[in-house]
């Protein structure tokens, strides 16, 4: 599985429009993308305008084919989402647990830089 974790901070006044639009790209990503295993949508409990987005695909080909898919185009189009700061942090992983659908018990985890595999009893 490949994770996104990424965090958004929406300037004040934003939030409304930025949280209609990311949960129908959320929403759409789920149907519309066979990839697409989970995207949820977080808002932090000591700042509304910070959103945390968690997208788990069933691999990276999946997360690329996601960039192109016409209902994030839309997103990045939305007139709420011109003021929105998106800091560094978003950034693709594997999962290390629960091992993915394929069935297989091991999984890649990062070691100083590289990564290295791991096999799950």
């Amino acid at each position: 599985m490949y994770v996104i974790i990424a965090p958004i901070q929406v300037k004040e006044g934003h939030q409304g429009a930025f949280l209609e639009a990311v949960v129908e790209d959320a929403r759409s990503s789920v149907h519309n993308e066979p990839g697409c295993l989970r995207f949820d949508v977080i808002q932090d409990a000591n700042d509304p305008n910070r959103i945390w987005l968690y997208e788990v695909y069933q691999d990276e080909a999946a997360f690329q084919a996601h960039l192109q898919a016409p209902h994030l185009i839309k997103f990045g189009n939305h007139p709420g989402l011109g003021a929105l700061k998106v800091p560094r942090g978003g950034r693709g992983s594997s999962n290390v647990w629960p091992p993915d659908a394929s069935g297989s018990n091991s999984c890649r985890v990062p070691k100083r830089g590289s990564w290295y595999d791991v096999s799950i009893p």
